[in-house]
């Protein structure tokens, strides 16, 4: 059985996004194990001139590394990803690269009526950078609009067909997730060039 982090897109206290996936990591339970991950408690970003990571970063850092695959759900701030989230990007990609080859599914939750459309657009646009370089599921948005409403007092989605659509999706990432883990003949290669790029020398 696959072991999946769920990786909380922000650094609320109370997130929809978190809720979406305590909701998935119980409905899925047949299908992977999903081992929910927090980024607030993780010191904003500042390049440390000794290239130090704390503590927190570098567990989070094994955490990817050991996983088959990566579900990152996110909110929108100002049609982008959370702060927190781009700072814990950051860290995930400052000397370790834990995202190189990952698979990962986005999905995402917001109050409006968008579902974090822009948010998850963005998102992969930085997982695809050269210090993350992750293989990100394509052709595939969860968008969960009104989250606020979407779920009843057991953490179910309310919506049936909002149920059935995430479930066709995982199972997708279930057999992405199959495909990309064997692709492994570059991995090393996709690695160096990971450490190896630097925006200074460009």
């Amino acid at each position: 059985m696959n072991h999946f982090i769920g990786l909380v897109g922000t650094n609320s206290d109370k997130s929809t996004n978190r809720q979406l996936l305590q909701f998935m990591k119980q409905h899925f339970s047949e299908k992977a194990t999903i081992e929910i991950v927090e980024i607030k408690d993780l010191p904003l970003f500042n390049k440390p001139e000794d290239k130090t990571l704390p503590p927190l970063v570098k567990e989070v850092a094994d955490k990817i590394e050991q996983a088959d695959g990566v579900i990152i759900s996110t909110p929108e701030y100002d049609h982008a990803v959370p702060a927190s989230l781009m700072s814990a990007l950051n860290w995930l990609s400052y000397g370790i690269y834990p995202f190189v080859d990952k698979p990962v599914m986005i999905t995402g939750a917001s109050y409006g009526t968008l579902g974090s459309s822009r948010a998850q657009a963005h998102l992969r646009h930085m997982l695809d950078s050269p210090e993350l370089k992750a293989r990100i599921m394509p052709s595939s948005e969860f968008l969960l609009n009104h989250s606020l409403q979407s779920f009843d007092e057991e953490n179910n989605l309310k919506d049936l067909e909002k149920t059935e659509e995430l479930s066709n999706l995982f199972d997708d990432f279930l057999v992405f997730v199959n495909i990309v883990n064997q692709l492994v003949h570059a991995h090393g290669s996709n690695k160096k060039a990971a450490a190896n790029f630097s925006w200074e020398n460009q």
